[in-house]
C-alpha cells in the first residue's frame, strides 16, 4: 500500500529538512511518495530543498503565499499513494506515529483516520490553554452538526484514502481546510478512526503560525459547510 504524504511549509528553514529525515526514516515500514508543497517561502527554506533534493519525491512551489489549504490542495493532485498523509513542515508531530495512524486502514478498512492530541498515553508537550479551549469549543460544534464524536477536530494528522479525498471539492485556503475537510467528509458517511498521538507544540517564540483569529474563522466555517453540499468533481 503506497502513502502519499504531503507537507504543506511556508517559512520553515529551521525544522524542514529535520522533519523530512523523520519522514524518511518510515521508509523502511511504508512505501512512502513525500510531496512538499512550498507555499511561497521567503526565508531559506527552498534553498534548503533544493540542496537536499534526495529526501522528497516531489517539490511544489507558489510564487506566493495562499495559506496552508492550498498547499494541501495543490499537492493533492501529484499524489499517486493509495492512502494520503497529511505531515506539517514543523516537529510537533512525529512521524513515528505513522504506525499507529496507517493500523485501522490495514485492519479495519478505515477511510480515514484522525490522530488526537487529546487521547492515549503519548507524551504532549504542556501549552497554550487559550488554544486548547477554542480546540474543546470547535470540536465540540462540530460534533454537535454532523453527530460524529471527534475528539480533536484540528489536529495536523488526518489520513484519508485517497479514493475518498478526490471526491471532495476543496474551496479553502488557510487553515480553514481542517473544518471543511471534517464537515464535508462527515457528509459522506466513511469508516473514522482515532488514535492517541504525540505533540510537541511549539510557542509563537518558535514558529507557530495559526492564531486565535483562525480559530473564529473555524466556528463560522462550521456553520458554512453545515449547510454546504460535498460538491463532488
Amino acid at each position: 500500500m503506497k502513502i502519499s504524504v504531503i507537507i504543506p511549509c511556508f517559512n520553515e528553514e529551521n525544522t524542514i529538512i529535520e522533519i523530512l529525515n523523520k519522514v524518511n526514516l518510515q521508509k523502511k515500514k511504508f512505501d512512502l511518495e513525500i510531496i512538499v508543497s512550498d507555499d511561497g517561502s521567503k526565508d531559506g527554506t527552498i534553498k534548503k530543498l533544493e540542496e537536499n533534493s534526495e529526501l522528497y519525491d516531489h517539490l511544489l512551489q507558489s510564487k506566493y503565499n495562499q495559506g496552508k489549504g492550498s498547499a494541501i490542495t495543490r499537492a493533492i493532485e501529484f499524489a499517486t499513494g493509495e492512502i494520503i498523509l497529511f505531515q506539517d513542515a514543523d516537529l510537533e508531530y512525529n512521524p513515528e506515529d505513522y504506525e499507529k495512524l496507517i493500523k485501522p486502514f490495514i485492519k479495519n478498512n478505515a477511510d480515514v483516520v484522525y490522530g488526537t492530541r487529546f487521547q492515549g498515553s503519548s507524551e504532549h508537550r504542556v501549552i497554550y490553554y487559550s488554544h486548547r479551549v477554542a480546540n474543546f469549543i470547535i470540536t465540540n460544534l462540530v460534533n454537535l452538526f454532523t453527530n460524529i464524536n471527534f475528539s480533536d477536530v484540528e489536529t495536523g494528522y488526518k489520513v484519508f484514502k485517497k479514493s475518498l479525498l478526490k471526491s471532495i471539492k476543496i474551496n479553502e485556503k488557510s487553515f480553514g481546510i481542517e473544518i471543511e475537510l471534517t464537515m464535508k467528509v462527515s457528509k459522506l458517511k466513511p469508516k473514522i478512526f482515532e488514535v492517541g498521538i504525540s505533540y510537541n507544540g511549539r510557542t509563537y517564540q518558535e514558529g507557530k503560525k495559526i492564531t486565535m483569529k483562525d480559530g473564529v474563522i473555524a466556528i463560522l466555517l462550521v456553520f458554512k459547510y453545515f449547510f454546504t453540499s460535498v460538491h463532488p468533481k
